[in-house]
């Protein structure tokens, strides 16, 4: 369910230093510490000594000093400068990278009242509205950037984003082109930067999420879109001191694959996840990968070109490579189940294959995992150097479980079963499947990739998919799923000690 956006608009017809003092306490008790000082200085200004306004400001000058000093002085900043769109976008996007979405809105439209045709801003609060499934603000807003700037990266992304989500594949490839075209290289300073990280991305949907990998408030990014990269800029790039691979589709790599090999064998950086580990995750390269690993079941997948697939006709070409119905069928390049299809038989595969039009697809032998009460369960964990942390658990009625339509968050039955996963995976799986597991995470060989999977009834491990485009984030703290954040908190950790220990070596 989105995320319920609301800004607290002071009422200008409530002047009085009584209606002052409690407009500060009420914008105290929403979070917004440094416009209640404002309030209650204003309210003393005109009555001093006023009780409740030097309450309010003696308990907002508390809670400025126990907070952040970087977002403080943004906060202080946008208060002090209230009319300069420039100090609201600067707060807006502070919050909007701290997951603060209803104060991120609030900032982004006092930015955009005093500067409607600021890109930035409508680009900024399309991005938000996206993230929190507000799919018609967003793309209101992207187009609106769109319009005061041509090519602006930020409303580029996340318009494609929404057409890609309707299937407008082309369109979405061709505006992130334009955008990439213009800048590839991007530069994302923290304010307190222990590390500064060369982040390899492409403008397709196979990248690994760093958001949350590699804060922006502890990690100097520098995010480049490598099919747009140039052999000039190599030697022009600002110092950095890690490179992060974060093209983490094989499928997907090819438009950038030189061009990252000649930095790479230039650049004499540590690199995470190198490319050539990371083509061995392909979903037709993952059951080679893995094979002869104890407990550890991977079906048979095959990639089948679509100019085979019009020689042979279907029902050969997927014969010729050793398959036949129950299957799963997919386009190359997919995520998140899109595209995905169980096919039962031969008509509906027939029907499958060509719902997803001109693609190559995927072909994988089906295997039924049903637990004995009936639910399909898949669980993920999360690699990091090598080492397994488990990240989420699910059980639905469907054969193919989406975590966010499984009703996790809804069933206390279904949260007891998720807790005791994230608290204590190898009592919950059994040391046969946690041992399995671990050795998973030690033949793929990254510094971070995940994996899911199910454990079925003899206690062997289903793999589903094991490879790099695996995501994290942290949970609404006031949410259902909030209990999740320890698990998710170990597992970021251990990603910075690993960096730490990357730069120790």
């Amino acid at each position: 369910m989105p995320q319920r956006l609301h800004s607290f608009t002071p009422d200008p017809a409530a002047p009085s230093p009584a209606e002052r003092a409690l407009q500060a306490q009420e914008l105290l008790s929403a979070g917004r510490a440094a416009e209640a000082l404002a309030c209650a200085e204003l309210a003393l200004a005109a009555a001093p000594g006023l009780q409740p306004a030097e309450m309010v400001r003696a308990a907002a000058v508390q809670a400025l000093q126990a907070a952040d000093p970087a977002l403080t002085a943004l906060e202080l900043t946008a208060v002090i400068r209230g009319e300069d769109p420039k100090a609201q976008l600067d707060l807006a996007h502070a919050y909007a990278e701290l997951g603060r979405a209803a104060d991120a809105e609030r900032c982004f439209k006092r930015a955009l009242a005093t500067g409607p045709r600021m890109a930035a801003a409508h680009a900024g609060l399309g991005a938000l509205y996206l993230g929190v499934g507000i799919d018609d603000g967003a793309e209101h807003h992207s187009r609106l950037a769109l319009r005061c700037e041509a090519g602006n990266v930020v409303a580029s992304q996340t318009l494609a984003e929404i057409l890609e989500r309707r299937g407008e594949t082309a369109a979405a490839a061709a505006l992130l082109d334009e955008a990439y075209s213009r800048q590839s290289l991007f530069v994302e300073p923290a304010p307190h930067s222990q590390m500064t990280v060369l982040v390899l991305s492409t403008r397709s949907a196979g990248n690994i999420p760093c958001r949350y990998l590699l804060p922006a408030d502890r990690y100097t990014r520098l995010i480049w879109y490598m099919e747009h990269a140039r052999e000039t800029q190599f030697a022009a790039l600002p110092p950095y001191d890690r490179v992060f691979n974060a093209i983490g589709d094989p499928d997907l790599a090819g438009p950038s694959a030189g061009t990252v090999r000649r930095l790479l064998e230039r650049c004499g950086r540590p690199v995470l996840n190198h490319p050539a580990k990371i083509a061995r995750t392909s979903r037709s390269q993952t059951p080679v990968l893995l094979a002869g690993l104890e407990d550890v079941v991977v079906p048979q997948t095959a990639r089948i070109p679509r100019g085979q697939l019009e020689r042979r006709g279907l029902r050969r070409a997927v014969a010729e490579a050793g398959f036949r119905p129950p299957l799963l069928v997919r386009p190359t390049g997919s995520h998140g189940g899109k595209g995905l299809e169980r096919a039962l038989t031969w008509p509906a595969l027939e029907a499958a294959a060509a719902a997803l039009g001109q693609e190559d697809l995927y072909v994988t032998a089906y295997r039924d995992y049903r637990s004995p009460d009936g639910l399909y369960r898949k669980g993920r964990v999360i690699f990091v150097d090598r080492r397994p942390y488990p990240y989420h658990w699910a059980g639905s009625d469907h054969w193919m479980v989406h975590y966010d339509a499984s009703g996790a968050g809804e069933d206390p039955a279904r949260q007891a079963e998720e807790l005791r996963f994230l608290d204590d995976p190898l009592a919950a799986l059994g040391p046969r499947a946690w041992a399995a597991i671990t050795r998973i995470g030690e033949r793929l060989d990254l510094d971070y990739c995940g994996l899911d999977f199910s454990v079925l009834q003899d206690g062997q491990v289903l793999v589903f998919e094991a490879n790099a485009t695996m995501l994290v984030h942290p949970e609404d703290e006031s949410g259902p799923l909030a209990a999740k954040n320890p698990a998710v908190g170990r597992i970021t950790g251990a990603f910075h000690a690993h960096l730490r220990a990357l730069a120790a070596a």
